[in-house]
């Protein structure tokens, strides 16, 4: 409400009523105002409320003001509404009925009907915005008689000059964002083939790296990621671009995998991979076919799906038995567990402690109570 001036009612030049309505009530935000049923006029630059009673009481906000607008059914004893979100107050706005308002909103309630017709007429007002146009009175003026046979640049003169300043503007910040982008891009690169460097000078054992080299080799290291990364532009977008994938992906999941105890969820993998990889994301369906090359090309991962559907890696060398035998174990020990606590206990994520528990429920180990309080694992007594 603080966007409001005092006004005396009276059009200005250039100025079209649009349309008014009777019994109009104003809300600050969700809060009723003092501005009980008035009337709400509409013009071509503003909104203006006068109140029913005492028509020289009126207040108004510029159409300028608005953000965007939208509509509010009615309900059981509540009047249909249009709510209208605002901009901001200026510092040197003109005086009004609100100092100051914590809401950046207003609603309109339309007690005596009129809402669905007075929207449409807003919404068409709003997408004219008559109120930005220039009287031909005014598209160039002469000076005063000191300055005679000189002329300001005002009206389209000084539009059409402030928009080619605010391009020019544009153009300077977008060159700017691409100039840091560019030198972003050029210390990537540099890191890259730092890391690539040190890497062959392991490898080959040749020559001696020194402790600058190290300690940068570290920090970035820990940045980077994978720092040679497979890509469509580097290896096509056919069978061979997913081979090379599975290939890499192995190397990189090795680790990680013995980690967590031989097995990984595809979403925890898909999330650890773009990690990695930092700009040159992976599709799912990227991950999910080069996953599935895995046993085809003999690498130490595979990828397996459960009965429910859920698709995890795991290490060719991870013990079944072994896994069934820990779940039942923990089971025994605590006398009963859920997915949750059983996770809690292993530090895995619960999706893949419940297909644990489901693993061993199948063999016969566990057995199941399902109720209100959720699913309970214990030992299979019978």
């Amino acid at each position: 409400m603080d966007r409001f001036i005092w006004a005396n009612g009276l059009l200005e030049i250039n100025e079209t009523l649009v349309i008014q309505q009777r019994g109009v009530r104003l809300y600050d935000g969700d809060e009723k105002a003092k501005f009980d049923m008035g009337t709400l006029l509409l013009s071509t630059h503003r909104l203006l409320w006068r109140d029913a009673k005492n028509h020289e009481y009126c207040i108004a906000i510029p159409l300028s003001q608005i953000v965007f607008f939208e509509e509010q059914a009615a309900g059981i004893g509540k009047s249909a509404k249009i709510v209208v979100h605002l901009h901001p107050a200026s510092a040197n706005k003109e005086p009004g009925p609100y100092q100051s308002s914590p809401n950046n909103y207003i609603k309109l309630s339309f007690r005596e009907h009129g809402q669905i017709e007075f929207y449409r007429r807003l919404t068409e007002t709003m997408t004219q915005r008559r109120w930005e146009r220039v009287p031909a009175s005014q598209l160039i003026q002469p000076t005063n008689t000191s300055q005679a046979g000189r002329t300001r640049a005002v009206g389209i003169v000084g539009i059409e000059r402030k928009l080619e300043e605010k391009r020019k503007e544009t153009d300077k910040n977008i060159s700017e964002a691409f100039e840091d982008l560019s030198k972003l891009m050029e210390k990537a690169k540099e890191m890259v083939e730092l890391s690539k460097s040190i890497a062959n000078k392991i490898k080959d054992k040749q020559g001696d790296i020194t402790e600058d080299e190290t300690i940068r080799f570290k920090s970035y290291l820990l940045s980077m990621g994978i720092a040679n990364p497979v890509t469509r532009e580097t290896h096509g977008s056919g069978t061979h671009y997913h081979l090379q994938l599975a290939k890499q992906l192995a190397q990189i999941l090795q680790t990680p995998l013995e980690e967590r105890g031989g097995m990984m969820a595809l979403t925890e993998v898909y999330c650890l991979v773009n990690r990695a990889r930092g700009m040159e994301l992976l599709s799912p369906e990227d991950l999910v076919n080069a996953c599935k090359l895995f046993e085809n090309l003999k690498l130490p991962l595979r990828l397996r799906i459960f009965d429910s559907g859920v698709m995890v890696v795991q290490l060719q060398s991870h013990n079944e038995q072994e896994m069934i035998t820990s779940a039942v174990d923990n089971v025994s020990d605590k006398g009963s567990l859920t997915a949750e606590e059983l996770a809690k206990l292993l530090g895995i994520s619960v999706l893949l402690s419940k297909e644990r528990l489901l693993l061993a429920e199948k063999m016969g180990n566990l057995c199941r109570d399902d109720s209100v309080e959720g699913l309970r694992f214990y030992p299979n007594l019978f």
